[in-house]
């Protein structure tokens, strides 16, 4: 049997007989459909003595569900999603899954490295986005360890083969997500290549702290984000180059904000290009060793917290401007305009075109490396 069964002191996972330890986090692991080739797609469910679980999906290596109590101790699930594999098939969006090779945009699809340009499959208009119409998000993943303890986790991988949406290199990546007994939810991301390319991968989930479909949207939430400033965009959503301070303009996060404040903001043309918040901040801890805080979301009525640390230097916002009502989530739930909102920890959209923001640059000899943390609490 798979998954995890509990017997006289033992806890059967995976196949492999661990003892089970008094208030350790759990892992269950069970068929979650089938693809139109056969493979089974996996889900495993990570939970913590707390009652804090995540569930996490082999298919685009998705985080699908992640439940969290509110100040009263009643739990819901803050993400959005789908209920079945099909419908994260048939109707893809970037709900919780692992984006890569790129996260974010590419301007014209294209980039120079080492002398050679590379052109990129386009899936936004003239840009490339999110690794392109085929990207991490909508391939098949392997369930390649499960553990329990201290923490539960599960770590999944697949091999990205050399030329896959127009990237140069093989690059075999794995993601492995952990959650602990408080809250805490780890998501590690690590990538080796054979040959120079660039890799920027991040987790796209869209969260609403009153649960989702909520019938209460999340711009009443508050936001504070430590950074000083932002990378304005053009019309196409591609950073012009600047880093723009937030002072004094409605993408200033520091001392927290409520979305609704600036939002719909029409007078700031930042605004009316992304349709709402669609922008890259500057962490003000630039990039790190170990994951640092990066934004710290608070839903005043349900009193849950979120927090999101990162060792990345930047983080997209993304208010769910594109949301329409013409997708059924989870529970049969139309999602309209910012019922959700995304924290992206990454680097910064089109850095292969833009040396000024540093280097996506990944070498057979200088892996890839990203950690994230999603961690819930309560407030009073």
């Amino acid at each position: 049997m798979r998954g995890i069964a509990t017997t006289a002191g033992w806890a059967l996972v995976a196949g492999a007989m661990l003892p089970a330890t008094a208030h350790a986090a759990k892992a269950e692991r069970a068929p979650w459909g089938k693809l139109a080739d056969g493979s089974v797609v996996e889900a495993v469910t990570l939970t913590g003595a707390d009652g804090v679980s995540a569930r996490i999906v082999s298919y685009g290596a998705l985080l699908q569900a992640f439940n969290a109590p509110d100040r009263t101790g009643k739990m819901a699930d803050i993400t959005l999603g789908y209920d079945r594999l099909q419908d994260y098939v048939d109707h893809p969006n970037y709900w919780g899954q692992t984006i890569g090779r790129y996260a974010n945009r590419i301007a014209g699809g294209s980039f120079t490295l080492d002398g050679k340009t590379y052109q990129l499959t386009r899936n936004d208009k003239t840009n490339a986005l999110h690794g392109g119409p085929k990207g991490f998000d909508k391939q098949a993943w392997r369930v390649v360890g499960i553990k329990q303890g201290a923490k539960a986790s599960v770590t999944l991988a697949r091999t990205s083969p050399a030329g896959e949406e127009g990237y140069p290199g093989t690059l075999k990546v794995q993601v492995t997500y952990s959650l602990d007994d408080h809250g805490a939810l780890t998501v590690d991301f690590d990538a080796t290549s054979d040959a120079p390319t660039v890799v920027n991968m991040t987790n796209h989930a869209l969260f609403n702290l009153g649960g989702e479909g909520a019938p209460v949207d999340v711009l009443g939430h508050r936001l504070t984000i430590p950074a000083a400033r932002f990378t304005p965009v053009n019309e196409r959503l591609i950073p012009t180059g600047e880093l723009k301070p937030v002072a004094g303009s409605v993408f200033d996060f520091t001392r927290g904000r409520i979305l609704s404040d600036g939002v719909r903001d029409g007078r700031d043309p930042q605004i009316v290009f992304g349709h709402g918040y669609d922008h890259n901040f500057v962490l003000d801890k630039g990039l790190t060793r170990t994951p640092e805080l990066a934004a710290r979301l608070e839903d005043p009525a349900s009193g849950r917290v979120l927090e999101l640390l990162t060792t990345e230097p930047g983080v997209q916002v993304y208010t769910g401007n594109f949301l329409d009502t013409t997708l059924i989530g989870k529970q049969g739930h139309l999602y309209r305009m910012s019922d959700g909102i995304a924290l992206e920890p990454q680097k910064f959209p089109d850095t292969p075109n833009q040396p000024a923001f540093g280097s996506a640059r990944v070498d057979p000899t200088h892996p890839y490396h990203h950690s994230l943390i999603f961690r819930v609490s309560t407030t009073r």
